[in-house]
């Protein structure tokens, strides 16, 4: 046995992303204590960081040790008590594991099904909430990255709001590739991924929960149904001042990692990470039409940090993304659930969305497909 040497590929599929050298730099500093003083010093910069990230002036922001799924579960498990109705949106494969979490808690899910691919339709959703009024908790995907679809999450939080309801936003792919305002938009609860626009590697789930989200939490009448994901304990840990409770032990040099790709993002500036990634991503489509393959996606719900393009009759998925992987050393992903074979999923994603990686990707692909 050797020590493993990973190859050096080019990270264009649905995540995670190609990490910074700063951020692989980071990762490799001493380990401290996870309550030495100079680590709560440093998990407070990283909610401060946080808190730019999400466009949030939320006290209750912090990562969870964990990949976005327990971001999720941790949201969910939080607001969900058992017996309650939450309204759940799903257009891709995310929406069906919050419904599955949702089950899991003993809850009742109302669900709103819409066509993979497309963005959550706003009218199904109101009439859907007019028609169960017992409904506390709306969760939906912002960005579904199953499909490369983006849904209007501001106009959903209004509609939800309107009708006495909680919601939890999925944000995975969405913080730092797009437009993404917890504050503006009110949106109580969301939760992210590290892999993602972030660029930093798996294992961190940032998360924001607001002020009502928080209350509705500590008034709950039952005991949270996870004792590791319990928001009331955790805060004890992430919470304020220098005195902290020991909860568990924190991914140290995991989130040295996070707080570098956190601080080349506030160095980008937000907005300017939104431009490039929105610049890239169509760049991205416009090449690959060229070549002959299609957006999946229609142009006003579609993600320019993940484009899923329909494959060609007689082109074979597997082998193509295989000979990706082997010749060119570029990884793009496939399709998921029924959209299996039919798509691929190419993702331009934090550091690894460059014009460089497009135009790698575009004429590899059009080397593969196009061979006559």
């Amino acid at each position: 046995m050797n020590p493993f040497s990973p190859p050096k590929r080019i990270l264009m599929g649905p995540g995670p992303s190609n990490v910074h050298p700063r951020v692989l730099e980071a990762m490799s500093r001493p380990t401290i204590g996870h309550l030495d003083p100079k680590f709560i010093e440093l998990m407070d910069e990283i909610k401060g960081l946080l808190k730019y990230a999400f466009q949030t002036e939320n006290e209750v922001t912090f990562a969870v040790s964990g990949p976005g799924s327990v971001g999720m579960e941790t949201c969910l498990v939080n607001l969900v008590e058992p017996g309650s109705e939450v309204l759940v949106c799903i257009n891709g494969v995310f929406g069906g594991r919050m419904k599955s979490i949702v089950e899991r808690c003993d809850a009742k899910p109302i669900v709103v099904n819409n066509p993979w691919g497309s963005a959550v339709d706003l009218n199904l959703f109101e009439d859907t909430l007019k028609n169960n009024k017992a409904i506390t908790v709306c969760v939906f995907v912002h960005a579904e990255t199953s499909t490369g679809a983006k849904s209007n999450i501001k106009a959903l939080t209004e509609i939800a709001h309107q009708h006495n309801c909680l919601v939890i936003a999925d944000t995975v792919t969405s913080l730092g590739g797009i437009p993404l305002k917890i504050d503006e938009w009110n949106i109580d609860v969301a939760y992210s991924g590290s892999q993602k626009c972030l660029s930093c590697p798996p294992g961190l789930a940032p998360i924001t929960f607001n002020s009502r989200a928080v209350e509705f939490i500590k008034n709950r009448e039952n005991i949270v149904q996870s004792w590791f994901m319990d928001l009331n304990l955790v805060l004890g840990y992430w919470g304020k001042g220098a005195k902290r409770a020991y909860h568990h032990t924190a991914p140290i040099n995991s989130l040295y990692a996070l707080h570098e790709s956190l601080l080349l993002l506030k160095e980008e500036g937000i907005e300017n990470s939104w431009s490039r990634h929105q610049k890239n991503g169509d760049e991205l489509v416009s090449e690959l039409e060229k070549i002959g393959l299609k957006p999946f996606v229609k142009v006003n719900e579609r993600l320019p940090q993940l484009t899923s393009t329909t494959i060609q009759d007689g082109i074979d998925d597997a082998s193509v993304r295989k000979s990706l992987l082997q010749k060119y050393n570029i990884e793009i992903g496939a399709g998921l659930g029924d959209l299996s074979g039919k798509v691929w999923r190419i993702g331009l994603m934090g550091y690894s969305s460059n014009e460089e990686n497009i135009n790698a990707c575009v004429r590899a692909l059009n080397e593969l497909i196009n061979k006559n």
